[in-house]
């Protein structure tokens, strides 16, 4: 773990309890005299608290230093996901945070199930998790649109990633991409995207939508 998330970090002191309290010292194993760092997540601060008093229920920490630590990637990325199941969803969402992907929009497309349903609390605590353990600093956002034109009226430079003779490569500046459920597009929503803003991969293996959302973002991130 990286830090932990904290609403009230920055505080001179705080008492720590509940999931909170049973990970640092039931996981983590700290005790009284440790430093752990904590972040609030409203700022780029990691606050540094030592742990002074340690119960079975709560422990109190006090603040003894803070630095401001900016991790992100070096670009934000904002991706366009036409939605598949969640439980996949669930499984790639840590990844994609760890690559530092900026914000996901869960977009309803043709080929989308009708009974998949966004469960937004869920998501936003998978990336808490996972932001805690590989540290980035700010946390990804989500939202949804009611179909792709939708999105691309609201985002009208956005990419989207199809079987094309445009390659991903460095010396496009994708900063917004659109990757498709099970099955891909229909051919009425690429007619939607400007020829040009049509860009795949360099190989001939077809790539499912999970595989293929880590891979472009891990092309345009890292």
């Amino acid at each position: 773990m990286q830090y932990l998330y904290h609403e009230n970090s920055g505080q001179s002191e705080l008492v720590l309890s509940g999931d909170e309290h049973h990970y640092v010292f039931k996981v983590r194993r700290d005790k009284v005299g440790n430093v752990i760092a904590l972040r609030n997540l409203r700022d780029n601060i990691v606050y540094f608290y030592e742990i002074v008093e340690l119960s079975k229920k709560d422990a109190r920490l006090q603040l003894k230093e803070q630095k401001l630590v900016v991790i992100k990637a070096k670009k934000n990325l904002h991706i366009g996901w036409c939605i598949i199941e969640t439980k996949n969803i669930e499984k790639m969402l840590p990844s994609l945070n760890e690559m530092g992907v900026g914000k996901i929009t869960f977009i309803t497309c043709k080929r989308t199930q009708q009974n998949s349903k966004i469960d937004f609390a869920r998501l936003q605590r998978i990336i808490l998790n996972s932001s805690q353990q590989c540290g980035v600093s700010e946390l990804m956002e989500l939202d949804t649109s009611t179909s792709l034109i939708d999105f691309l009226n609201k985002n009208p430079t956005a990419y989207m990633l199809n079987f094309s003779a445009n390659k991903v490569n460095d010396s496009l500046d994708i900063d917004t991409i659109v990757v498709g459920c099970e099955g891909g597009f229909e051919l009425e929503e690429v007619a939607i995207f400007d020829m040009n803003k049509i860009v795949g991969f360099d190989t001939p293996l077809i790539l499912r939508s999970e595989s293929a959302i880590c891979a472009v973002a891990s092309k345009i991130l890292i």
